[in-house]
Formats: C-alpha cells, sequence, structure tokens
C-alpha cells in the first residue's frame, strides 16, 4: 500500500509505532520516586493487585507471571470485574492502568474509594484525573491518539520493567531489545492467515501478550478474534479448528516451550493455518509457520516478540479493513460502561 493512499487512522498508528520503542527506553528512565515506593509496597506487602480495561488489563496479565516468578502473589484482572466483584485491598499493592487515565471504570472506583493507600497508577498522561487521583508512573511522550493500543502497551510494559529492575529482575536484555527492536520478515505468516475468516491467540506463560495481540486485531480487522490460554484451548475448543480458522501462538524461551509447540502441531493438524511467534530455543513445531526473533524469556520475550506481533496485527488488518484505524462503534478512550 502506497504511503499516500494509507487512510489517515493506519497514518496515525505508524506514527505511535515509529516513536515507542524510544517512548518506552524513556519512560524506564524517568521513572523514578514512583517507581521506587510501588517497588517498596511489592516488597513489604508480596501481594500485587492489577487493574485495567482493554490493553491495560493484557498488559497487567503479561506481566503477571513476572511479578509471580519473584514470590509476589500478583493478580491481574479487569477493573470492571473489581467494580462488582472486588477482592479486598487491605495489605495489597494496587496499580491501576488506564492510558487515558480517564476511562469510565477508573473514575467511577476512585470515587467509591475509601482510602487510597497503597494505590498507584501507570498513565500515559499525569494530567488525567488518574495523574491526579494516584501516584503515578507516567509514559513518555504523551497520550497515545491512534486506535488500537500500540505505544501505549510498550510504554506500559516498559514502566512495569522500570518496578520490576527495582524488585531485582535482570532488564538488560529487554532493554537491548527496545533500543534495538528485531523486526523479521512477516511473509510466511501473511500467507498462511490469507483465507481465515476468524483468529484465536493463544500463550502460555505469554498468555498476557496473546490476549493484546486478539484485542487488537479484533479492533482493527473487525473479524472475530479472540484469546484463548493454551490449556484452555486443548479443552474442547478445539473442536472450533479448520482452514478459515487460524491459530496465532507466542513462545518464549522457558519451560512452557514445549507444550505451545505440542499444541501448534495439534492446531496445525487440524488444518488450522497456524503461525508460532517465537523466541525460544527449541525446534520450530512441525506444520505451523515459525516467525523467529532473537531467543528470549521473561520480560525479554514481550520486547523480543510485540514488534513483529504488532506489525502483523496492524498489516493483516490493513490488508482486510479499507479505513483500518477508523473505530466505527467505539472510540479511545470509553467514557461509558
Amino acid at each position: 500500500m502506497e504511503k499516500q493512499n494509507q487512510p489517515a487512522g493506519l497514518l496515525a498508528i505508524r506514527r505511535e509505532m515509529a516513536r515507542q520503542h524510544a517512548d518506552a527506553l524513556g519512560s524506564i528512565q524517568t521513572a523514578g520516586s514512583v517507581a521506587d515506593d510501588l517497588a517498596d509496597r511489592i516488597r513489604t506487602t508480596g501481594r500485587l493487585l492489577l487493574l485495567g480495561m482493554g490493553a491495560s488489563h493484557a498488559a497487567g496479565r503479561a506481566v503477571e507471571p513476572l511479578y509471580r516468578d519473584l514470590g509476589i502473589d500478583a493478580i491481574a484482572i479487569p477493573l470492571s470485574e473489581q467494580l462488582g466483584q472486588p477482592l479486598p485491598l487491605g495489605g495489597r499493592a494496587v496499580v491501576v492502568s488506564s492510558q487515558s487515565g480517564e476511562s469510565a471504570e477508573v473514575l467511577r472506583w476512585f470515587a467509591g474509594l475509601a482510602g487510597r493507600d497503597g494505590i498507584f497508577g501507570i498513565t500515559l498522561e499525569g494530567g488525567s484525573q488518574l495523574g491526579r487521583l494516584a501516584p503515578c508512573l507516567v509514559g513518555a511522550g504523551g497520550t497515545e491518539h491512534a486506535f488500537a493500543a500500540t505505544r501505549s502497551l510498550t510504554v506500559t510494559l516498559a514502566l512495569h520493567a522500570a518496578v520490576l529492575g527495582r524488585l531485582g529482575v535482570d532488564t538488560s536484555a529487554a532493554t537491548a531489545l527496545l533500543a534495538s527492536p528485531v523486526e523479521p520478515d512477516l511473509g510466511a505468516a501473511f500467507a498462511a492467515m490469507r483465507d481465515v475468516r476468524t483468529i484465536v491467540t493463544s500463550g502460555r506463560r505469554l498468555q498476557g501478550l496473546a490476549e493484546a495481540m486478539a484485542l487488537g486485531l479484533v479492533e482493527l480487522s473487525r473479524l472475530p478474534c479472540f484469546a484463548l490460554e493454551g490449556g484452555q484451548l486443548r479443552h474442547g475448543p478445539m473442536e472450533m479448528l479448520g482452514p478459515q480458522m487460524g491459530v496465532i501462538m507466542f513462545r518464549g524461551d522457558d519451560e512452557t516451550a514445549a507444550l505451545v509447540a505440542g499444541l501448534a502441531e495439534a492446531t496445525a493438524a487440524a488444518r488450522s493455518p497456524t503461525v508460532v511467534f517465537d523466541a525460544s530455543s527449541a525446534a520450530p513445531a512441525k506444520g505451523a509457520v515459525t516467525v523467529a526473533v532473537p531467543r528470549a524469556g521473561g520480560l525479554a520475550a514481550l520486547f523480543a516478540l510485540m514488534p513483529a506481533a504488532q506489525r502483523f496485527m496492524v498489516d493483516f488488518a490493513a490488508s482486510r479493513v479499507a479505513d483500518v484505524g477508523t473505530p466505527l462503534r467505539s472510540q479511545k478512550v470509553t467514557r461509558i460502561e
């Protein structure tokens, strides 16, 4: 697609993506005292509740296992669920993520709080209502204007990297990938998904990334796209597989790599076009298209895989929707519950 013929929404997404890695690095460098205070709260309580909506919730799901690796009792749930089925907040660190800081659920939740001890925010807009209601980690670069989360997701994960670094996680591999993002060839992946009408994304430890990509795919392509954790995909939903049901999996260099490969081989054998975004050192899954990135696990795997996954998400949608990036029924900031 010639650049001058690209829809305005797509151009806006590409502008956000072009600056996201620099903004992510800047966010880590300027996280400052709020990151110190949040890390201290997590260390003291040993318990962490991650709240958000949409891609902000997916970011929480992506880092949930990284905090658990440190022995932290971490759980990520949608903020709407916390409003209706609340977990007790006492003795926890609580992080509310909202790229705009203005989502309806955020404002209603804070309005009903009895106290704000131990509550922190993550946002791209320090002047937002969230920025005024809680001490916030504020991402570099300001508000994300394009529809579907790209830069905001990367920056949110980078802000978590700043906190995880203060808790003892080695973030050097992650920051190196942000400084030099890898962009593998996606030709075979696009070819495999040419005729699908639905996509399911899946992972094990990388399920949060799978959920973020499914949300972006459905927002931009307007096709049914959803995420199922690998074990959950095994337990019944395999019945939906076939040539028009695409499967995208995410594999890191960790103990779940063999499980991801086994499931990818099973979905491919069921004639579902299957693509594995792969940061592992394991052999490729038979029958699946592999998009290989540098070997990485944990935090680094998120930043190794995300550039390729985002590019696939955007370009796949652009091949299906003429005015990609222009929402029909949604808004960038959801102000109605």
